[in-house]
């Protein structure tokens, strides 16, 4: 019974940890004037990405791969689905050039990236599937190319226009207090979780792939979703929208990267499906935004991804 009870408990440490993390990272980056986009980019996806870490890193060392790679897996194609979705019936998300251009494209890749160091040992006729410690170390270095390109974005940007409604600005003391008090939470939460995600798939039946890619993913993705539907309320389209494609990226290079570092990945053939399946939503977003009015994403978009996201539940349940 405790065990079901610190699961639950891991999801609202979690949730609140990484809320606290973002608050405390998001004021000190106030004091810099560093634009909205860059802070859903780069502060915010760190915080709201660290649940994901937190979980990688105890599954990693705790050699439960197909739980580590169904969790980043599953969270990214719902942050794209689900939470874009949801963030769109807010209101509309209009999204700038070299959102369309660089980001989006560059998750793609990454995706991409992915799959194929995945799957590359069958080009050496070697029939067991893994992410390697080499693999890790080259999503990585693709990360630190990717922190190298927001970084110039940061230095050239001469307009970074604040937002008064996105929190105070605290104190130095205060910020790094709720920092820390944040990561803590998401440790414990992610400890919790994972524990309790492995004994209910003992429990029921269910692969450890499919716990990560539906309950652990949709729990980890919730400080996403919230962070951008708050965003979205406060009509800060670009926190919104940098936090799900910035999350997505350090998903797939740091958390990944990191975790087949620790432990190399064994990888099911069947998770291709779900490296298709980001695929497709990642396209599905790059078709959706020239077809939304004002080259953004609007209500029909946002009804249409939470029914693809759905579907794709039901694939995955039905997979099992």
């Amino acid at each position: 019974m405790l065990i079901y009870i610190l699961f639950i408990l891991g999801f609202v440490f979690l949730i609140k940890g990484a809320d606290i993390l973002v608050a405390g990272s998001s004021s000190i980056a106030k004091r810099y004037n560093i634009s909205d986009m860059v802070v859903g980019l780069t502060i915010v996806s760190f915080g709201t990405s660290l649940p994901e870490l937190i979980i990688n890193i105890i599954a990693s060392m705790e050699g439960k791969s197909e739980l580590a790679i169904g969790n980043i897996f599953g969270s990214n194609v719902a942050n794209l689905l689900l939470i874009l979705g949801i963030t769109a019936l807010i209101c509309p998300l209009p999204i700038k050039r070299n959102t369309v251009l660089t980001e989006i494209p560059f998750s793609l890749i990454a995706t991409l990236l992915v799959g194929f160091l995945a799957n590359a040992v069958l080009f050496q006729g070697d029939k067991y599937l893994h992410i390697s410690r080499s693999d890790g170390a080259l999503l990585l270095f693709f990360f630190v190319l990717f922190m190298a390109y927001i970084y110039n974005i940061a230095k050239t940007n001469n307009d970074p226009e604040p937002d008064e409604d996105t929190g105070p600005v605290m104190s130095i003391q205060k910020s790094i207090l709720y920092i820390l008090l944040g990561v803590a939470g998401l440790f414990f939460g992610g400890q919790w979780v994972v524990d309790g995600a492995v004994e209910i798939a003992r429990l029921v039946g269910m692969s450890e792939s499919l716990v990560g890619l539906t309950v652990v993913a949709i729990g980890t993705s919730l400080p996403e979703l919230v962070t951008s539907a708050m965003a979205a309320f406060r009509r800060n389209i670009d926190i919104a929208i940098g936090n799900v494609i910035g999350s997505n990226i350090f998903n797939l290079l740091w958390i990944l990267g990191i975790s087949a570092v620790i432990n190399p990945l064994p990888f099911d053939v069947v998770s291709n499906e779900d490296i298709m399946m980001m695929i497709f939503a990642s396209t599905l977003l790059i078709v959706a935004i020239p077809i939304g009015k004002k080259n953004a994403i609007d209500r029909w978009n946002g009804i249409l991804f939470l029914l693809v996201y759905i579907a794709y539940i039901v694939f995955l349940v039905q997979r099992g």
